[in-house]
């Protein structure tokens, strides 16, 4: 019997993208039963969708025929996955909310099988605080929430938000089908009989950039692509880590198994990494920015002459901060980038940080954006040089050294 998914369209000028996704599906042999939202009406009929899928269209909670057989948990367990494309703002905040109050909330709420959501929605939504905070909690529901698209949007806005092409939804939902082992499988697949070596411990990682404002067009940003940071969280995920991923603004996918909350500045790093205490190791990879302006609320025009001196404001030592902290990890590894005298400079900001670890690397060539990485690991006994390989491969040899230090 071939697979079969439940799809959920919410209300969205997106939503027409589902149509193709709905053939893109029935090509691969893939059996679609949807569902339609009260707003999703507005923008797809059941006609057109019923039509592609070769299957009833379902709309309202109180159909009598169905609701006599309890037919919502039917249609929340008779498929192999769950889709949700387009996921708006709204949907999205009623599934972390527990609300149920129509058919297609009640049914995400009935089922058993795994969800995955295709967020589509305007760019202030998507990096508005409430959203990004239910992403967050969906995430560590166990909820597969994919990374929006960005570019111009239907209401003339530029930026994350676009509904994810119809092949990438297609890609996602493929990979989602092809039934991996279970967690505990998978676990005495890779460590035998004994649980995963970070069971139980609870990381917090940052990683990528920071941009810091100077108008409402500009901001202060450096080349750090999140990629070694990303590689690190992932790696301490499979080792069965809780892992709290901080992430400034990158386009990277999120890691299975982590949980990612997006920040913009380094204030709302540090705050993001706070409220992320208590934590048993973090790991902080990211390259914060060590001065912000005093953003300007209009563009700073040039047809005044020469520029006026831009005023900077020292940034929060997140580092130093998290190192001093009443809740300081047991383990605390920063990360110094540099592009000489490498060791001598991470020695002297292991003393000045407080911290317990300093990976440290020379970022003179194309390190950050890069793929591969060289690093040196500073502590207060000794420095241990390592080889240049792939950064995934630095990032699990990393994980299992914190797995070592954790677990001694």
């Amino acid at each position: 019997m071939g697979k079969r998914i439940l799809l959920i369209l919410s209300g969205g000028i997106a939503a027409y993208k589902t149509l193709e996704l709905v053939r893109l599906l029935r090509k691969d042999g893939i059996g679609v039963r949807a569902v339609l939202t009260q707003a999703a009406q507005q923008f797809v009929t059941p006609l057109s969708l019923g039509t592609l899928t070769e299957d009833n269209v379902y709309t309202d909670l109180f159909d009598l025929k169905d609701e006599r057989e309890i037919g919502h948990i039917q249609l929340s367990r008779q498929v192999d996955l769950v889709v949700v494309a387009p996921a708006t703002a709204n949907i999205l905040a009623k599934m972390a909310g527990g609300i149920a109050d129509d058919l297609a909330t009640t049914l995400l709420l009935a089922t058993d099988k795994p969800v995955l959501a295709a967020p589509a929605m305007n760019v202030r939504m998507w990096l508005h605080p409430a959203t990004q905070r239910n992403i967050a909690q969906l995430r560590a529901d166990g909820v597969t929430i994919m990374e929006p698209d960005e570019g111009d949007m239907a209401c003339g806005e530029y930026g994350p938000g676009r509904l994810p092409e119809p092949q990438a939804i297609l890609a996602s939902i493929r990979a989602m089908l092809a039934q991996p082992l279970g967690e505990a499988q998978a676990a005495t697949a890779r460590f035998g009989q004994n649980p995963p070596p970070l069971r139980g411990k609870r990381i917090l990682v940052t990683a990528g950039p920071t941009h810091e404002p100077i108008d409402p067009v500009r901001y202060i940003a450096n080349r750090s692509s999140g990629k070694q940071g990303f590689a690190i969280a992932g790696a301490l995920a499979a080792l069965g880590a809780d892992v709290t991923l901080v992430a400034g603004p990158v386009a990277l996918a999120t890691p299975p198994g982590v949980r990612r909350v997006n920040v913009e500045t380094a204030r709302e790093m540090a705050e993001a990494a706070e409220a992320a205490l208590p934590v048993d190791a973090a790991v902080m990879v990211a390259a914060v920015a060590d001065w912000r302006a005093e953003a300007t609320t209009q563009k700073i025009k040039k047809d005044k002459g020469g520029l006026e001196a831009l005023p900077l404001v020292e940034n929060p030592d997140i580092l130093a901060t998290l190192s001093k902290s009443p809740k300081r990890p047991g383990l605390v590894i920063g990360f110094a980038a540099e592009t000489e005298t490498v060791v001598e400079h991470a020695k002297a900001k292991l003393a000045r940080k407080g911290c317990d670890w300093i990976v440290a690397n020379d970022v003179s060539g194309d390190v950050m954006g890069g793929a591969r990485n060289r690093i040196h690991i500073v502590r207060a006994d000794g420095v241990e040089d390592w080889p240049d390989m792939e950064k995934d491969a630095v990032a699990r040899r990393l994980a299992q050294r914190i797995a070592d230090e954790l677990t001694d």
